[in-house]
């Protein structure tokens, strides 16, 4: 098995100016034959993997082409969403298939949540020090 790999948390500016340093994560998603690099929100509160309409869009998805509904809660519970199964990387870790609600949100962030990515990996997080720590999970 990998050894875990650490990353350090990320400052980000919103619209507003206001800043925030959050545990973005590096990753490469790929559809068919396109892949998009991403940098995605590590969210141990959301339920499901939120995939953005932009990137659903350059990774070649066809919004009409997927029949799954996901009903998304909170800030997107308004927006409709579809179910997408990705190829995903991160760092030198084997890719994993992440299921994702594709949302017709053009605001939402890339969001790696509970369904299914902290299935696939162990996360450490470190908030002295503002950073975190992946794994795969053992299979």
């Amino acid at each position: 098995m990998l050894d875990g790999r650490r990353f350090s948390f990320t400052e980000r500016t919103n619209n507003l100016g206001l800043s925030s340093t959050l545990p973005y994560l590096p990753i490469t998603l790929t559809y068919r034959n396109h892949s998009v690099e991403a940098m995605a929100l590590l969210d141990t509160g959301a339920s499901v993997n939120v995939l953005p309409y932009e990137v659903g869009l350059k990774l070649g998805a066809v919004w009409e082409e997927q029949t799954v509904a996901i009903q998304l809660s909170g800030n997107l519970a308004q927006m409709e969403a579809r179910g997408l199964v990705l190829s995903a990387t991160v760092a030198e870790f084997p890719s994993v298939l992440l299921a994702f609600a594709w949302t017709q949100s053009r605001e939402a962030p890339l969001i790696l949540g509970h369904m299914n990515f902290f299935a696939e990996f162990d996360v450490c997080f470190y908030r002295a020090d503002f950073a975190f720590e992946l794994r795969p999970r053992a299979k």
